[in-house]
């Protein structure tokens, strides 16, 4: 491995000057500063990122812990995540928490142990007030930004997320505005804040609207496709006829639609159906989705500037992004009776 000593010895100069030279520091020449340059390319001289790191007490590193980059949702944030920080001369280290509370922990553990410069994180939902990895991040002072909505155990951290009740809001104005009035909801899990938030939209919108939340139109799904078809399943044995449903997401949306055109119903004349999300097969399902566009590169870079932010010790705040309606061929008005 070529060393700075190596390329001093071959420059003439100090090793002192080779590394303000590879650091563009001002007070060295431009013509030595290219003679060193031109030696290191030629000899192929790599940065000991280790060594700097403990010059400069920080490793250059970002640690991203997400629930898995096979959901689509993330796949343009971290992306946009990683093309900033790579602008900003930092390297990004990806985990997966699977959604399971234990590998989370230990992905985050892990991410520390290699003392990154800051962490993104989606966090794995649960019912507790606390939990004690983020009580040690905390601890630790490492400066850390949620990607989603804030849980009870991590809300102390600054994040960006999706105006997710507004959004939901308008998808069922959207539906009202169309004629709808009974508009079946298939929620999200349980544990999850943005799941709550979608649901409070919807409850929100109709009560604009003069009308309640009717539990009989109310289903409880989780976020993939096969807790969409579970859902449209119940709904169809329990006899349930409503001229539209709005989904939490658009894998439950997919899920439900695929069930009710195998019934042989169809969409949107039978029945109208909206998702959320905006995943790529929403455009290209059979039936193009109707869905709520969320910005998920915008994201990705006001993440990390919002990080920039916070190592520079500058006062911030949570960033709420807007999200917009897509409407696709999957919702029209209700049939005439």
């Amino acid at each position: 491995m070529v060393r700075l000593k190596d390329i001093a010895q071959l420059a003439g100069v100090s090793i002192m000057t080779v590394s303000k030279a590879l650091r563009d520091e001002p007070d060295v020449s431009a013509a030595t500063k290219a003679r060193i340059k031109a030696l290191a390319h030629q000899y192929g001289y790599v940065p000991d990122s280790s060594a700097q790191g403990l010059r400069t007490k920080t490793t250059r590193l970002f640690g991203l812990v997400i629930p898995a980059t096979t959901n689509p949702i993330y796949a343009r944030i971290v992306f946009a995540i990683e093309e900033r920080v790579y602008e900003l001369g930092y390297d990004l280290l990806i985990a997966h928490t699977l959604n399971k509370p234990d590998r989370e922990e230990l992905c985050l553990r892990r991410m520390l142990s290699r003392r990154v410069d800051g962490l993104f994180v989606t966090p794995v939902y649960r019912f507790e007030a606390e939990a004690r990895i983020y009580q040690e991040i905390t601890a630790r002072k490492t400066p850390t930004v949620l990607l989603g909505s804030p849980a009870p155990f991590c809300k102390h951290f600054p994040g960006v997320e999706i105006e997710e009740a507004t959004a939901s809001y308008n998808m069922t104005k959207h539906l009202l505005g169309l004629g709808h009035r009974q508009i079946a909801y298939f929620t999200g899990p349980r544990d999850a804040p943005w799941a709550h938030e979608r649901f409070e939209g919807y409850r929100r919108a109709l009560r604009e609207a003069g009308l309640e939340a009717d539990d009989k139109l109310v289903f409880q799904s989780g976020n993939t496709i096969e807790d969409g078809t579970k859902a449209a399943l119940q709904m169809l044995n329990e006899g349930c006829h409503p001229t539209a449903v709005q989904a939490v997401s658009d894998p439950v949306a997919i899920g439900c639609a695929e069930v009710l055109l195998q019934q042989g119903i169809k969409v949107p004349e039978d029945i109208s159906i909206a998702g959320f999300g905006n995943i790529l097969t929403a455009e290209y399902f059979r039936v193009p989705l109707t869905t709520v566009r969320q910005p998920k590169f915008r994201l990705g870079v006001a993440a990390v500037d919002l990080m920039m932010n916070l190592i520079r010790g500058q006062k911030i705040v949570t960033q709420r992004l807007p999200a917009e309606i897509i409407e696709r061929k999957s919702t029209a008005p209700p049939r005439k009776a």
